[in-house]
């Protein structure tokens, strides 16, 4: 009876109409496209209420390439204008990385200011807007902020300064180093025998694109079985 009483108060056209719905609708998960290259593609986000510093940093700038998950941190003030930033970003990720075709993060002050945008407008860059409280867009940079937190609340950065670059990923089936450079990354733990020399031939062009198809698949499986979980509590929304 109780299964009954369930199914027809749940069908109840009544109830529908009148009740009020407690719940924040939930719209199905809409990934990112996956990346065609390494950095064209980055998310930015921020790690604040740090000790501040003898130079006076009190924050980490945190840059993210969605596609080798490889990161840069840089200290930064929270003083800093969209002028500092923008000549920050040239220097230190457009003299590595090159330009990047979109950038992904959550609707700032910074970001969204008139002197940004128009350095985006004229360096070709489009810049994504994540919805507000909506951090599943943003959902790799957040997640690289939780490692950096933890990280840093363990003194873990006093001992190592390539944690991020060299541990493993799930959605990669790699490392950022690897994906990044094509190769693993070469530890204390694993020198070569002396006298002993490594040659990168013509054969490594063709490694870097099989490798760039191998984490696009890799990307788009792990997407998918994120879409698949996370709609299993949500609906269409319908207007």
């Amino acid at each position: 009876m109780k299964r009954e009483i369930a199914k027809y108060v749940s069908e109840c056209d009544v109830c529908k109409r009148v009740k009020a719905d407690h719940l924040k609708p939930g719209v199905m998960l809409q990934p990112l496209n996956v990346p065609a290259w390494k950095w064209e593609d980055i998310h930015m986000d921020y790690v604040v209420g740090l000790p501040r510093t003898q130079k006076g940093y009190d924050s980490i700038w945190v840059i993210v390439d969605r596609f080798t998950k490889a990161a840069h941190f840089i200290p930064v003030k929270t003083c800093y204008t969209a002028a500092t930033y923008a000549g920050l970003y040239i220097s230190r990720i457009v003299s590595l990385h090159g330009i990047p075709v979109t950038i992904t993060s959550d609707r700032g002050s910074v970001f969204v200011s008139r002197f940004w945008e128009h350095l985006q407008t004229a360096l070709g860059t489009k810049l994504i807007h994540s919805s507000a409280y909506h951090p599943q867009t943003s959902g790799q940079v957040k997640r690289v902020n939780q490692i950096v937190e933890d990280m840093l609340r363990a003194c873990a950065l006093t001992y190592s300064t390539k944690w991020d670059k060299v541990c493993y990923q799930k959605s990669l089936n790699m490392a950022p180093f690897e994906a990044l450079n094509g190769r693993r990354c070469r530890t204390p733990l694993n020198w070569s025998e002396p006298g002993e020399r490594v040659t990168f031939g013509l054969d490594l062009v063709t490694q870097a694109e099989e490798q760039v198809k191998f984490i696009q698949s890799n990307l788009k499986s792990a997407q998918s079985r994120q879409k698949s979980y996370s709609d299993r509590r949500r609906r269409p929304l319908v207007f």
